[in-house]
């Protein structure tokens, strides 16, 4: 009996935790998560597929600036300008990586998801850079216990996300390669310019099949930290990924990610109307620009990066407030704990940054404002 009710809870365990159980996972990869639209792509399409490409680039194209194929509705990942999709997606399809370049909370990170999502069905083989990233990380590492035993081997080699994606013809991410030191870095040139790893230790050699590149993304504000050399900037094709041009671009994001965000997450609240939106949006494009919209005053920015990707973040975490701790609807007062929370990383210097925005802006604007000012100023009192 003990032992039905251990193989009882042993199954109940794997089903609730296997890979199928997509509801129980926080955050699905982009190619589950839009399944659906991949395969109405992929049955649609037909364009030639390059060497390794589960879809053809113009598949690709539509998969991530959005469109209709056969009844199913794609929607756009990336908005912005479709010329500059175009360049990335035209760059992997040459012996030459690509890098994304830009401000935080461009979409660089999340572009390079969809891209290797729509071209492999695989997202996933990803190297995150960090100051304690290493050049094992990046080429292959050995389990040592299985190395000391049996020595070098198939067997005991641990390839690195850039080596399975050599292998198997595909795309491999590299996230945020400028935090990674200057020797890191560099490992990386000969892989590109030679396709292949070499591993001395079992005397042979790795080649890239078709298919392979490296899609890499890299901050701006982070030049100075650990700048690319010169060599391997050579090694990639670079699209730089403005922030939104405009107001109702900028909008038009957040909406859509804050959308997927509450289904995704369960929200208990629902998504604020286009007002909230359009206040939070226009509150982190005049403090990140440093200057009004109609451009009249000059403003002081945060040391912090207001960008889209942290609009989102305040959205949804004031959608979590109300549904937990208030009346299940996005108050002012939920608008304004996270705004702050935003805006003032640095409390010396961002704090006197807001309470000039809120006394010289914000309390100047019409009466469709003065509930988010008064809340924002109590917050602050």
């Amino acid at each position: 009996m003990a032992k039905k009710k251990q193989d009882d809870l042993n199954a109940t365990t794997t089903k609730e935790s296997g890979p199928s159980s997509q509801g129980n996972v926080l955050r699905a990869p982009a190619e589950e998560f839009y399944a659906h639209e991949l395969d109405a792509l992929a049955q649609a399409d037909s364009y030639e597929r390059p060497p390794g490409w589960q879809l053809s680039p113009r598949a690709v194209l539509t998969y991530i600036t959005g469109g209709t194929v056969g009844g199913t509705t794609i929607t756009p990942k990336y908005v912005g300008y479709k010329r500059l999709v175009e360049i990335a997606i035209s760059t992997l399809l040459t012996d030459r990586s690509l890098l994304l370049i830009g401000e935080p909370g461009t979409a660089k990170s999340w572009l390079s998801e969809h891209l290797a999502a729509a071209i492999n069905r695989d997202s996933t083989k990803v190297v995150q850079g960090t100051a304690g990233t290493t050049e094992e990380q990046i080429r292959y590492t050995w389990n040592y216990a299985l190395l000391i035993a049996q020595g070098p081997s198939n067997t005991s080699l641990i390839r690195s996300p850039i080596m399975r994606a050599m292998e198997g013809g595909s795309i491999a991410r590299f996230e945020e390669i400028t935090r990674c030191a200057s020797e890191v870095q560099d490992a990386m040139i000969s892989l590109l310019s030679e396709k292949r790893i070499s591993i001395p230790e079992l005397q042979m050699e790795i080649p890239a099949q078709k298919g392979f590149s490296v899609i890499a993304t890299a901050n701006t504000r982070d030049r100075g930290v650990n700048d690319m050399s010169a060599a391997l900037k050579r090694r990639f094709n670079i699209v730089v990924l403005p922030s939104p041009a405009t107001l109702e671009t900028e909008m038009d994001i957040v909406r859509r990610r804050v959308h997927e965000l509450a289904k995704n997450l369960e929200l208990q609240a629902p998504v604020p109307a286009d007002e909230a939106i359009e206040k939070v949006v226009t509150i982190f494009r005049e403090l990140r620009t440093g200057q009004t919209l109609d451009g009249k005053n000059k403003l002081k920015s945060p040391s912090g990066v207001l960008s889209t990707a942290e609009a989102i973040s305040v959205l949804a975490a004031s959608m979590s407030l109300a549904g937990n701790f208030g009346d299940g609807k996005v108050s002012p007062e939920d608008l304004a704990s996270s705004i702050q929370g935003a805006v003032i990383k640095d409390e010396e210097k961002d704090k006197i940054v807001w309470q000039e925005y809120l006394a010289n802006v914000l309390k100047k604007r019409g009466a469709e404002w003065r509930s988010l000012f008064a809340a924002c100023s109590d917050q602050m009192s």
